[in-house]
């Protein structure tokens, strides 16, 4: 969680730390859980981060803008079989945040790939935890 909220804080986003602190919970906390993989992590936080850029900057800054952006996004990470429920609250953090959208984009796929780094090498430290899961 610190490096997390040294991204947020360096980036001027603090509003991140907490769907990357929910993704925390699940990814340490839950790592053989489907929502707690790698690609549903950062599948899930690049397809709303991307569905929030697009909306953000063709459409005016208004509270229904960012509840279009949360239903896009959780009807894409389920057509595509990447749902990571944290990622359903980035469209609300874009458009809460003061950045450019397409800044916000690469803070948000950067730290999502950051912390499955850091989930994969301490999983590796024992008591070793198999992650990313085999899942079925």
């Amino acid at each position: 969680m610190l490096v997390v909220g040294a991204l947020a804080s360096l980036t001027g986003m603090p509003l991140m730390i907490a769907p990357f602190g929910a993704t925390a919970v699940l990814i340490f906390g839950q790592p053989r859980s489907a929502l707690a993989q790698p690609a549903n992590v950062i599948g899930g936080y690049a397809l709303a981060a991307s569905i929030a850029a697009v909306l953000a900057s063709t459409l005016p800054d208004q509270v229904w803008v960012a509840a279009l952006g949360v239903g896009f996004s959780i009807m894409a990470m389920s057509a595509l079989r990447v749902t990571h429920p944290p990622a359903g609250a980035v469209p609300l953090v874009i458009f809460g945040s003061h950045l450019d959208p397409l800044e916000t984009l690469f803070v948000v796929l950067a730290g999502s790939v950051l912390l499955v780094m850091i989930a994969v090498i301490h999983h590796f430290i024992p008591p070793k935890i198999e992650y990313p899961a085999a899942i079925p």
